[in-house]
């Protein structure tokens, strides 16, 4: 099974890459090839820093949109997006201005505001994964996270909306639909929890 880690110049691909390898991956391949992307069996996407920034080294690359565009949503290949990585599958985000995310996910990338001006922001540590909905890679226990800005869907009550977390109040923690995934904490910094989503997404035959 080959699978595509995204490097967008913009993600912590070495420690992605080594908790993808220890997780049974492989045939990993580092790549913003569109052509290899369009090849894999599974798509990673990470991503940590701005919205912004990573929308537009994505979108910097010639092809690589449409070429995740063709995998993911025309031919059902199966799809990981971690922290900014999910970020981008949003319709926009407003983190170094207003952004257009891929639009996979109906919703929007807002500044955190907890209820509790003692909550700090960035959310950052250990914290829980609760399911919203059931879906066969997210189990409840703990993950860490670390962001300031988080998903927020277009409706009330999405079933897009696979799990949240508690920052002074509900966050967005993991969303999906049809073949595609995105989780706001770091599998690769979360220890076992992590490391068993990985293996689920790695077995993962939807």
């Amino acid at each position: 099974m080959t699978l595509a880690l995204i490097d967008i110049e913009s993600g912590n691909l070495h420690s992605v890459a080594n908790a993808l390898r220890a997780a049974g991956c492989d045939h990993l391949v580092v790549t913003a090839e569109p052509e290899a992307v369009r090849a894999a069996e599974r798509i990673v996407l990470p991503g940590v820093g701005a919205f912004g920034r990573c929308a537009a080294n994505l979108r910097g690359v010639p092809g690589l949109e449409e070429a995740l565009r063709e995998a993911v949503l025309r031919q059902a290949v199966p799809f990981l997006g971690i922290c900014v990585g999910m970020q981008l599958m949003a319709d926009a985000g407003d983190e170094m201005g207003e952004h257009a995310g891929l639009g996979w996910i109906g919703g929007r990338v807002r500044l955190l505001t907890p209820a509790d001006p003692a909550a700090k922001v960035p959310h950052m540590g250990w914290n829980d994964v609760v399911p919203a909905t059931p879906h066969p890679l997210i189990e409840p226990g703990e993950a860490y996270f670390l962001h300031s800005y988080a998903f927020e869907p277009a409706a009330a009550g999405s079933p897009d909306i696979l799990a949240t977390t508690d920052h002074a109040g509900p966050v967005v923690a993991a969303i999906g639909r049809d073949t595609m995934i995105g989780v706001q904490f770091h599998p690769e910094k979360s220890s076992r929890y992590g490391l068993a989503l990985l293996r689920r997404f790695l077995a993962w035959a939807p």
